[in-house]
C-alpha cells in the first residue's frame, strides 16, 4: 500500500500552481504603457540609429550622416538639411526585493503574509514581462537568495519556481532592511526599477540612508503586505494563536490592552509608511485577503508614462 503524499496547505505555504494561474488574471488586465527606457537623468545616452530606438532630437546635417534619417519636415521648414538623432531604447529590468523574515509567516485571514507576498511578487513578474521587461527577485531575511533578471515567459516562470522553492526551504536568520538594501545595491544587474514587498518589521534606522542610495540608482516602489489584524484595533475577545506547533490564547478585553496589541502588530506597517513618506516613494498596502493585481498596476503601471 503506497503512502499518501503530503499536500501543503496553500494558506501557509506558497503553491506553485497558484502562482502560475495568476498569469491569466494579469493577461486580462490593461497592458503596461509603452514608455521610454532611456537612462535616468545624469547619464549620457548613446546616440544610435536603427529600429527599437527613441527619437531624441534633430540637428543640422553633417557629412557622413545616414541620409535615411533625414528630418524632411524640419529641412523643408527651415531650408537647412537636418537629420534625426535617436537614443537607444534600453530593455527595462525589474528587481523584486522580497521580505522572507519570520514576521512574514503570520496570518489570521485567508493566508500568511509570506504567501501573499509571493503572490504579489509573481503578479509583478507576469505584469513586467507583459510590458517587455526582464524580472528578477532578491530575497532577504530567512532566505537570502538571488534570481537574476530574465525576460519573457521564461523569466516569470523562473520567478514563480524560485518563490515556491524558497518558501519550502528551512529558514535562516532574520535580516534587517538596511542589510538587504546594501546587498541590493551590489546586485542590481542593471535593474531600472525595484519593487520592495515587505510587512515593514525589518525596517531599521540605517535603512533610510541605504534606501536613498538605491533611489539614486533606480525607480523604487513599495508594496506593504499586512494581516487584517495589523490594520485595525481588534474587538474584545479571546484570540487563538499557534507557533511551531504550540497553541495558545490571547485575551483582549480592555480597551488599552487592545490598543497596545494593535499598536504592536501595526508597527512594521508604520515604519515602512514613514520610510516611504520621508523619501517620497510611491507605496501601496494590501492585506492577506486582497487580489494584489490592482496594487501592482498602481505601482508599476500607467503612472510611469506621466
Amino acid at each position: 500500500m503506497s503512502a499518501v503524499p503530503h499536500v501543503a496547505d496553500p494558506r501557509v505555504n506558497v503553491a506553485l500552481p497558484e502562482l502560475l494561474a495568476l498569469r491569466s488574471r494579469v493577461m486580462r488586465a490593461a497592458p503596461p504603457p509603452v514608455v521610454s527606457r532611456a537612462p535616468r537623468s545624469g547619464q549620457r545616452p548613446g546616440r544610435l540609429h536603427g529600429r527599437g530606438m527613441d527619437y531624441a532630437e534633430s540637428r543640422v546635417y553633417q557629412a557622413g550622416d545616414d541620409v535615411r534619417r533625414m528630418d524632411w519636415r524640419l529641412t523643408a521648414r527651415s531650408g537647412v538639411a537636418h537629420t534625426k538623432l535617436f537614443q537607444e531604447e534600453r530593455e527595462g529590468r525589474l528587481l523584486v526585493l522580497l521580505d522572507t523574515n519570520t514576521s512574514m509567516r503570520f496570518g489570521t485571514r485567508a493566508r500568511f503574509k509570506s504567501v501573499q507576498a509571493a503572490r504579489a511578487a509573481a503578479t509583478a513578474a507576469w505584469y513586467a514581462i507583459r510590458g517587455g521587461d526582464r524580472v528578477g527577485v532578491l530575497a532577504f531575511g530567512g532566505q537570502q537568495r538571488l534570481l537574476r533578471p530574465q525576460g519573457g515567459p521564461r523569466g516569470a516562470l523562473a520567478v514563480c519556481g524560485a518563490l515556491a522553492a524558497w518558501d519550502a526551504m528551512p529558514p535562516g536568520a532574520d535580516e534587517s532592511l538596511s542589510a538587504a538594501l546594501q546587498r541590493a545595491g551590489r546586485l542590481m544587474h542593471g535593474a531600472s526599477r525595484v519593487l520592495l514587498v515587505s510587512d515593514g518589521f525589518a525596517v531599521d534606522p540605517p535603512a533610510y540612508g541605504r534606501m536613498l542610495s538605491l533611489v539614486n540608482k533606480a525607480e523604487v516602489r513599495i508594496l506593504t503586505v499586512a494581516d487584517p489584524l495589523e490594520m485595525a484595533e481588534p474587538p474584545a475577545g479571546r484570540y487563538p494563536f499557534a507557533h511551531d506547533g504550540v497553541h495558545y490564547d490571547i485575551a483582549l478585553h480592555g480597551e488599552r490592552q487592545r490598543a497596545d496589541f494593535a499598536r504592536a502588530l501595526g508597527e512594521g506597517r508604520e515604519r515602512l509608511t514613514a520610510l516611504a513618506s520621508q523619501l517620497g516613494l510611491l507605496k501601496r498596502t494590501i492585506d492577506t485577503t486582497a487580489d494584489p493585481l490592482n496594487a501592482v498596476i498602481d505601482l508599476l503601471g500607467p503612472q510611469r508614462a506621466r
